[in-house]
């Protein structure tokens, strides 16, 4: 299941509820062991009837953060197991990072073409095709093993997610 303590994905999913997406919360207690390597889990398994079938990582940030206001980081192993994922679910499937923003000031509402308020918290959200992210991603922290895309290749290929359900 998804961690439903995490608002971020308790959000996202109620989000595929009202759209009326059939989907799979995806345990992540335990990670999959796919020739002799572990492989860190999805948050979610999204089906469709006009794309690709979607597996889908949530990635919850706050909007700004600070000064910053496309936080897009992510972990090098998310990265490398969504894509190690498409080729186990195969050619009718692939991998997304969603970015679940919650926007702290009201005033930020306007700058995210489509904004929803859930539990008293507002939430834009932003997908971006796993393979594509990998192509443009940058190491961000070598210690923590985070990589991130800078804020121009971000705005190019980040898609709003109503545009992918």
């Amino acid at each position: 299941m998804a961690k439903r303590s995490n608002h971020y994905d308790v959000a996202f999913e109620e989000l595929l509820r009202m759209m009326r997406r059939p989907y799979v919360a995806v345990d992540e207690a335990r990670r999959a062991l796919y020739r002799q390597t572990s492989l860190k889990s999805m948050d979610f398994i999204v089906y469709s009837q006009h794309s690709p079938n979607l597996l889908i990582d949530v990635k919850g940030r706050q909007y700004p953060t600070g000064n910053r206001l496309w936080e897009n980081w992510a972990m090098q192993d998310d990265i490398s197991s969504l894509m190690e994922w498409e080729q186990v679910f195969g050619d009718n499937f692939r991998s997304l990072l969603v970015f679940v923003y919650e926007i702290l000031d009201t005033a930020h509402l306007t700058q995210h073409s489509v904004t929803w308020k859930f539990r008293n918290r507002w939430y834009a959200f932003y997908g971006v095709w796993t393979q594509d992210y990998a192509a443009a991603m940058k190491s961000r922290s070598p210690n923590w093993k985070t990589v991130n895309l800078p804020v121009k290749d971000y705005e190019k290929l980040r898609v709003p997610m109503l545009e992918l359900l």
